[in-house]
């Protein structure tokens, strides 16, 4: 069992959450009021109590976990070994265009607060980590935004590493988390830990499930959809998790890559 404690409250509306999943089957009309969401939750043989009248149950040690883990090990090899050219391509690119190393490793928050090191392709310079520490206004700037920068006021980041964020490219080895165990095809976007408390009461939903590479609020608006907005479309998609959704989610990721929208 995991004790996360919260001590703010909102209250959110699901219908005032554009591009949730576009599905009507899956939005609900009610309202999802934060404030009624309990001070600590319980994690206990797959269940997660949010309130008193209401549990999220994933069923985790269940069928159809198991399944949604079937599904990340089938398509995502499928995804990795298609892709492995391009893999391979960009390495070399990242070596011959800047110096230091071809990934990027940096601390998430995974299911049930267990941290783990995500994988991207390299898109900064490589001190970018310490030049944020050092310049204050960009540190401020970086956590005001949701601890991200618009990449167009991100000075640190490569000619190379700003064409793979537009392509969203820099987030395949993240396939490499996908086989470890650490996130999934389709889950919340993984957050830093200091980013979790942006959730509020929220948390517990978050931590519910394996982060994923793509997910309800990625296709629902990405970096235009900032907090608490995407904290509640994190909430839905676990509410209304199922591998249906989750292939729903996979297809619409397709043409929102293409279209880069939300993207930097």
């Amino acid at each position: 069992m995991g004790v996360w404690r919260s001590e703010g409250r909102a209250a959110f509306s699901t219908n005032t959450t554009p591009g949730l999943f576009d599905m009507n089957a899956a939005r609900s009309r009610d309202p999802v009021d934060a404030s009624s969401v309990l001070d600590a939750y319980e994690f206990s043989s797959g269940v997660v109590r949010l309130t008193p009248d209401m549990e999220i149950s994933l069923q985790l040690p269940g069928v159809r976990y198991r399944l949604k883990r079937v599904m990340d090990l089938v398509l995502g090899g499928i995804a990795l070994l298609l892709m492995l050219p391009v893999f391979v391509a960009i390495a070399i690119a990242i070596k011959l265009t800047s110096p230091g190393p071809v990934l990027f490793h940096q601390k998430r928050v995974g299911r049930n607060g267990q941290f783990f090191e995500v994988l991207k392709f390299r898109t900064m310079d490589a001190g970018a980590a310490k030049q944020l520490q050092q310049d204050g206004d960009l540190a401020a700037a970086y956590e005001a935004n949701d601890y991200k920068i618009p990449a167009d006021l991100d000075h640190r980041i490569t000619k190379l590493g700003r064409f793979l964020r537009r392509t969203s490219v820099d987030e395949v080895p993240q396939f490499i988390n996908v086989f470890l165990g650490h996130m999934s095809l389709v889950g919340p976007r993984p957050v830093v830990p200091d980013e979790l408390g942006r959730y509020g009461p929220l948390a517990p939903a978050y931590l519910a499930v394996r982060p994923g590479i793509t997910g309800a609020w990625q296709v629902g608006g990405r970096s235009a959809v900032n907090y608490p907005e995407r904290a509640v479309i994190d909430l839905m998609y676990v509410l209304r998790w199922g591998l249906l959704v989750d292939l729903a989610i996979l297809l619409r990721t397709i043409p929102v890559v293409i279209g880069r929208k939300g993207a930097y």
